[in-house]
């Protein structure tokens, strides 16, 4: 009558936290999800999605498949999907990223890369050249 969940051993349902008040140094390594509303200085390194919430921030390097950003940002960042920033977020650094989603209002003083854009040049080159 009810069918049974079955769990998905690969599903990573890690959700983790460093709240506001806390400071870490250091470099994090995680295949879960992350929401930062303390300080960190160091390499956070996931497969996941990284939030930094509004009195978050973060000085270092970041590298996660997607990230949402309201509090300030300063380094390396590497998105591989989509990078969204909301309208109080602060970014300054090298950015490289699949899309980018800005909100009026955010502050966002880097270097931008987009991934993909070069494959797609390459592919409007090639079109060209055969037309």
């Amino acid at each position: 009558m009810f069918s049974e969940k079955k769990s998905n051993p690969n599903q990573v349902l890690a959700r983790n936290i460093i709240g506001k008040g806390t400071t870490f140094v250091g470099d994090i390594k995680s295949q879960g999800d992350f929401r930062i509303d303390g300080k960190v200085e160091g390499t956070i390194k996931t497969s996941g999605r990284v939030v930094i919430g509004q009195e978050g921030a973060v000085d270092g390097t970041i590298e996660c498949t997607n990230a949402d950003v309201e509090g300030k940002f300063s380094g390396n960042l590497n998105v591989d999907q989509l990078l969204s920033l909301k309208s109080t977020a602060n970014i300054s650094g090298e950015v490289v990223l699949g899309k980018l989603s800005v909100e009026p209002g955010a502050t966002f003083n880097a270097s931008c890369n987009m991934k993909g854009s070069i494959k797609a040049l390459k592919n409007e080159q090639k079109a060209e050249k055969t037309a």
